[in-house]
């Protein structure tokens, strides 16, 4: 079993997906040990720290990476599974801030009423509780959240030399922000230049559906993937799976075509793997499937579309590299 360390120094974190050089070469089959920062690369610390002050604009949303993987080229998968996603503090922020959000007004739709404060919360993360502890800032208010850790940023290098920020998704991936990206999801990621160059990073602790306030409950993750190619398979946009599911994205704006791209995915992709007419394919997605929202804050809003593996009559997806990965996670688990 190939398996690869990596802990980034501040220094070796990305804020892009293209125009960086790997960090690490790596074979189809390793399991990559990982540590991601904070959306505010570990800046923001206690309530009192206002990223406006603490952090380097544009510099947000840091990921780990990119990793070449070997054999990939153009035209293929990459597939990552998600063996575990672990919380490495036990703290966690998130924050409110002027003209980002759902809520306020932004710099694509302005208006005449103030900005919202910008308001820094900290979360207390208990691990073998398995809870998220909320304060409030201005009652004593608080409440326990279940934890559910996920990466609100997984890509690859776009295609055509293209150099995109981290905090914006579109068909390489990017700051999807969909709760579904949790352990035990394995995501195909089309491959555009050669090894693929992959990233992962904004941790979250747990998250909405929509990320409605901009930013989720932003933590440092000790992540663990395990990492696949799919030669000769080419994958619009990022898709994932679990073991009951298959899910498309779709990132625009508006949120429309966002939500259009996901559903047009999946019901092509239903419609490939089971060889229904495309209409009906169509109608099985309309009676079955569910939409799930990623964030409705970004450069681009992503929706997901979420179709129950059950109705597909053992349809062989990515030729069972969910499957593959999921086992050689288990493995790897196994002999901790």
């Amino acid at each position: 079993m190939n398996v690869l360390s990596y802990r980034p120094s501040p220094r070796d974190l990305s804020y892009t997906f293209g125009g960086r050089a790997a960090v690490a070469v790596i074979r189809p089959g390793t399991i990559v040990e990982m540590f991601t920062e904070d959306c505010f690369a570990g800046r923001v610390r206690s309530v009192e720290d206002m990223p406006s002050r603490v952090c380097d604009f544009p510099f947000l949303n840091p990921v780990t990476g990119p990793f070449h993987v070997e054999g990939a080229e153009p035209g293929d998968t990459l597939a990552l599974h998600f063996v575990s996603i672990t919380p490495a503090r036990d703290w966690a922020v998130s924050a409110t801030f002027p003209h980002f959000g759902a809520l306020t007004g932004t710099h694509a739709t302005p208006m005449l009423a103030p900005p919202l404060d910008e308001v820094v919360w900290r979360y207390d993360i208990d691990v073998e509780r398995g809870v998220v502890r909320y304060h409030a800032r201005r009652s004593d208010f608080t409440a326990e959240l279940p934890l559910d850790p996920m990466h609100g940023t997984v890509g690859v290098a776009p295609a055509a030399s293209e150099v995109r920020m981290t905090i914006v998704p579109d068909t390489h991936g990017g700051n999807m922000d969909t709760p579904e990206l949790r352990a035990g999801v394995t995501v195909y990621l089309g491959v555009n230049v050669e090894g693929g160059l992959f990233s992962v990073g904004d941790g979250h602790a747990r998250q909405g559906h929509g990320e409605v306030c901009g930013t989720a409950v932003e933590a440092a993750m000790d992540t663990v993937v395990a990492v696949g190619l799919i030669k000769g398979v080419v994958t619009p946009w990022p898709r994932m799976e679990d073991d009951g599911h298959l899910m498309s994205t779709g990132s625009a704006r508006p949120l429309e075509d966002a939500y259009r791209i996901s559903q047009h995915d999946l019901v092509t992709w239903t419609s490939e793997l089971t060889g229904l007419d495309i209409l009906d394919a169509y109608q099985l997605v309309s009676q079955i499937g569910e939409a799930p929202v990623g964030n409705v804050c970004d450069g681009n809003y992503t929706m997901v579309a979420k179709l129950p593996k059950s109705c597909l009559r053992g349809a062989d997806v990515y030729g069972s590299a969910h499957e593959r990965l999921r086992a050689l996670g288990r493995r790897y688990l196994a002999r901790r």
